[in-house]
């Protein structure tokens, strides 16, 4: 089922959109079906489950943290992380490029913006990401790399509400695109929709949506 499902999805996604499987509290024998069907990214929200995963599972998966980040977790997945969309602030942002440093690599990063109208959701607003990217202390960090933005609609049935909040973070991605780094090839990634939204993010521009239910069943 989980490979139907899977191979289902995959089948009608354009060109230039990637699958994020997202298999937090799933087992090692559900993550297997969907690598077996030919899956290499996977999401974790959480830093010890996903460390363990990664302990377990084949070394070619390419694990993505999707989940709220503590800056006292970075260093236990800061050796394999392949990238983190969950960055929401200069300081942990910080940790990370120290925490990579000490493992001699670059750790490929996603700003997460707030776009969402709701308290519990975290992310920059859009004039701190600005003033960041302008500020020389973000200039000085060598082992983080931006690569792009994250965002999380309003958990709601208006899907207008939900196209124009996706619609405003492809915007934001476009501005800063071209005034922090238009000749820069890497800053290429928008990741947003997940199971209940995912079509109306890719026909906002995202590159990678993040999808659990859909694949894995509900939990």
């Amino acid at each position: 089922m989980i490979s139907e499902n899977l191979l289902k999805i995959k089948s009608d996604l354009p060109e230039g959109v990637k699958l994020i499987a997202v298999s937090k509290t799933k087992t090692a024998s559900e993550i297997l079906e969907a690598y077996n069907a030919g899956q290499r990214l996977f999401g974790e929200n959480k830093v010890q489950e996903m460390a363990g995963k990664y302990a377990e599972l084949p070394k070619d998966i390419q694990w993505h943290l999707i989940g709220h980040l503590q800056s006292n977790k970075v260093k236990y997945i800061a050796h394999f992380v392949s990238l983190i969309h969950s960055v929401d602030s200069f300081k942990l942002l910080e940790v990370i490029d120290k925490e990579a440093l000490k493992n001699d690599r670059t750790i490929d990063c996603l700003l997460q913006v707030y776009i969402a109208d709701e308290k519990t959701k975290f992310g920059f607003d859009k004039n701190e990401i600005i003033l960041m990217l302008e500020s020389d202390e973000f200039k000085n960090l060598k082992n983080i790399r931006i690569t792009g933005l994250m965002g999380m609609a309003t958990f709601t049935n208006d899907l207008v509400k939900i196209k124009n909040e996706f619609h405003g973070l492809s915007i934001f991605f476009n501005s800063l695109k071209s005034s922090f780094f238009p000749s820069y090839t890497y800053f290429k990634e928008i990741s947003m929709g997940m199971s209940s939204d995912y079509q109306i993010a890719i026909e906002e521009g995202s590159t990678l949506i993040r999808v659990g239910s859909k694949i894995f069943g509900s939990r």
